[in-house]
């Protein structure tokens, strides 16, 4: 049983030399999963022009219509994954109408019960029509199209909830005018799970935050010229929060990305402030949670996994409205509440005035300095959105500590249940969760620097890292994909996501702790995904192991992203980026369903990347659900078999011996070498005559076990256990 098992975990071993023939093929391009899609949008960003400045890459110099200039990795990272990220986050919150509208948000609706009657219709064309919250919107709408000098497109739907999936096939072709009448871009309601999930609204939100933070950074003139703040410059009358229209400077960094950045801005708060006042849950009812006051020691309130929402018709030209909230799934998930604490957080440190460390947040100062909104308590005396982004960030890590920490075996779980009375904790923590624990431990440690929530989230994250290392890694290198922590056993299906999330994380400890040991992991890690997953002969990766055929997903597919990026920036490991970009043409690509200019695209593929101009088209500007890849063998088994491929003397000291009759012309032998953990430590490669063949291999190994890999023209012909003595 032993052999059979090595077998198969060697035959895999060997397979990133397998010659693949098939192509990608999507297998769901209507399924729209919020959370995943988001994942990927927000993996996808900082994979993109933060990635490629990171590199050395001046981005001024990109155009979308001149491909891949200066070079094919600067285009991939600056133009490709950046804009492809945002045509995602545009497409669910502004276009698609999946979710409760602006209308009906906290803000704006609380502003509408404070105008009187006679407001009814002032802003939208004159005649009342029963409600003041569209008036109150449009009046919003106005304000920052004033102050970023942009017009609003016709027909958006930003929204301050989004829900838990839907269909993206669109009812109608889209227009040409879709840039600035997005009419033809909304999905069909009814075929939406208008289910509220945290995952979902935090990963969405963690995208409008990166999307905010980068397009409110600076500012600019009537003529969209880029102006960055220095502490002097302003779009603010002088000695004054509020707007100045007359010095022609305005928020941004230019027109359109202001007006998205006040806009994203806007949903955000919202958003939170919806999550902080309606879906608390205490066990049995809906509610509040005030997070000056809250501490779960005196009674857990918590976000639940799924919230069902109704909603009410209105009137015509209206969108429904909200009218009632029923608990579908009262469990705590951890991910969940670690995607909406990485949001609060990112916009906690933009939203902080009292940083004023580089342009940026210079920029940031005049966005929260009162107008266009409000400034913190301690400028005021009332809560503004900073106080709301770090009080609700405090309310989630307290509850993430509270409710999923099991403090016996030193590791978050994955859910958690709480009836009012008893929590009680799951027993299993995957490998995802434990790593984008991390990722937001890291953040929180940052945001609440100087505090006891800062040593409660450094020892915290500690914890789970030595976690992983006693007990996620696997016997044969890389990591499994979770751990139950009542059964001390851990699952030994270690797939492409949980080993890319795990090297990821370990870097992340890495560079907050310098413990050189979570380092040394995060390399065999990175080291074992490279030659157990990757293909370099078609730049694309296996997502199982033992399985030859590759199922791509937003979910494995944004996790690779991060891991890669994260190697390459912490790991050191240069040749990370281009694996990445190639990784990302040959498949990523293909799973686009549309795109437009801002990629390249004028029409009718006029960029030969094979992703349809949107225009005509019935799909938006999102990723297919799912689409597979199957790699085969050229050379079939019987051929194998009759080379006689011998390796010998195993156990060896220092020379490998290994003999086959070739009968293949010019034939490419290549040996490799790795060790248990993945990592190569030799490498040999000569052609060929023809017949019976005896190769002499000095290798000098240090005393250990080893997988050895032999391919002929690229096909895998042998694979064994070294053992040198």
């Amino acid at each position: 049983m032993k052999t059979k098992v090595f077998l198969v975990f060697a035959l895999f071993i060997m397979g990133n030399l397998w010659q693949t023939t098939a192509q990608v093929v999507i297998q769901d391009d209507a399924t729209y999963d919020t959370t995943s899609q988001m994942l990927m949008a927000n993996e996808m960003f900082e994979s993109g022009e933060p990635f490629a400045e990171a590199l050395g890459y001046n981005l001024d110099v990109l155009d979308p219509m001149v491909l891949n200039v200066p070079d094919s990795l600067a285009y991939t990272l600056g133009i490709e994954n950046y804009e492809y990220s945002r045509y995602n986050l545009g497409t669910l919150t502004g276009r698609s109408g999946m979710g409760t509208h602006m209308m009906w948000s906290p803000v704006v609706v609380a502003k509408a019960a404070m105008e009187p009657a006679s407001f009814d219709g002032t802003m939208t064309g004159g005649t009342a029509n029963g409600y003041k919250e569209d008036d109150e919107f449009m009046k919003m709408m106005g304000h920052f199209g004033a102050i970023t000098n942009h017009t609003p497109p016709m027909h958006g739907y930003p929204q301050f909830t989004d829900f838990y999936s839907g269909v993206n096939t669109l009812p109608q072709a889209v227009a040409t005018d879709f840039q600035t009448n997005w009419a033809t871009l909304h999905w069909d309601r009814s075929q939406m799970d208008k289910t509220l999930n945290l995952g979902a609204m935090g990963q969405s939100m963690s995208k409008q935050y990166l999307w905010a933070q980068d397009m409110l950074s600076a500012f600019h003139d009537a003529n969209d010229n880029g102006i960055e703040a220095d502490g002097t410059i302003s779009p603010d009358l002088p000695n004054s929060p509020e707007f100045d229209p007359n010095n022609n400077v305005y928020y941004g960094g230019d027109g359109l990305d202001g007006f998205i950045g006040t806009m994203l801005t806007a949903v955000a708060i919202n958003k939170t402030k919806f999550v902080i006042s309606t879906l608390a849950f205490d066990g049995s009812d809906l509610g509040g949670i005030d997070p000056a006051t809250y501490d779960p020691a005196n009674g857990i309130k918590f976000f639940p996994h799924k919230i069902s929402l109704s909603e009410a018709p209105t009137t015509t030209g209206l969108p429904p409205r909200p009218s009632g909230f029923t608990v579908t799934d009262a469990s705590s998930d951890l991910f969940d509440q670690v995607s909406f604490l990485t949001a609060t957080l990112g916009f906690t440190d933009m939203m902080n005035i009292n940083n004023t460390s580089d342009p940026a947040h210079l920029a940031y100062h005049e966005v929260f300095d009162g107008d266009p909104f409000p400034a913190p308590m301690s400028v005021t005396g009332n809560p503004g959105p900073f106080d709301l982004m770090k009080g609700t960030s405090k309310v989630l890590l307290m509850n993430i500590m509270a409710m999923h920490f099991n403090n016996a075996a030193g590791t978050f779980v994955d859910t958690a249940d709480f009836d009012g009375t008893t929590l009680t904790q799951g027993t299993t923590i995957t490998a995802e969760n434990a790593a984008y624990t991390i990722v937001a431990l890291e953040k929180a440690s940052m945001v609440f620097m100087g505090t006891p929530l800062q040593i409660a989230a450094d020892n915290a994250l500690t914890a789970q890292a030595d976690f992983i290392l006693q007990h996620f890694v696997h016997v044969n290198g890389g990591f499994n994909g979770n751990y139950d922590v009542n059964l001390g056993v851990g699952n030994g299906n270690i797939d492409l996501a949980a080993n890319a999330a795990l090297t990821r994380a370990l870097y992340i400890a890495y560079r907050h702790t310098n413990n050189t040991a979570y380092l040394t992991a995060a390399d065999n890690g990175y080291n074992f995904l490279i030659n157990n997953y990757y293909q370099p002969s078609e730049h694309v990766f296996l997502t199982e192991l033992y399985n030859t055929t590759a199922t791509y997903n937003p979910w494995n597919i944004a996790i690779l992203s991060g891991a890669l990026r994260e190697a390459n920036l912490i790991g050191n490991h240069p040749e990370a980026a281009n694996i990445y970009v190639r990784f990302f043409k040959n498949v990523v690509n293909k799973m686009q369903l549309a795109e437009a200019e801002q990629t390249g695209e004028t029409g009718n593929d006029s960029d030969g990347d094979g992703i349809p101009y949107i225009v005509g088209g019935h799909k938006p500007f999102v990723m297919a659900e799912s689409a597979t890849l199957d790699t085969t063998l050229a050379l079939t088994e019987e051929q194998i078999l009759a080379l006689g491929v011998k390796v010998y003397p195993n156990p060896t000291t220092d020379i490998i011996k290994l003999s086959l009759n070739n009968t293949l012309a010019n034939a490419s032998l290549k040996v490799n070498i790795y060790s248990l953990n993945g990592q190569e430590v030799f490498q040999n490669t000569r052609i060929l005559s023809d017949g019976q063949q005896q190769i002499n291999l000095p290798v000098h190994l240090a005393k250990g076990q080893y997988i050895l890999r032999a391919a002929l023209n690229k096909d895998i012909i042998k694979i064994v256990k070294l053992i040198v003595l």
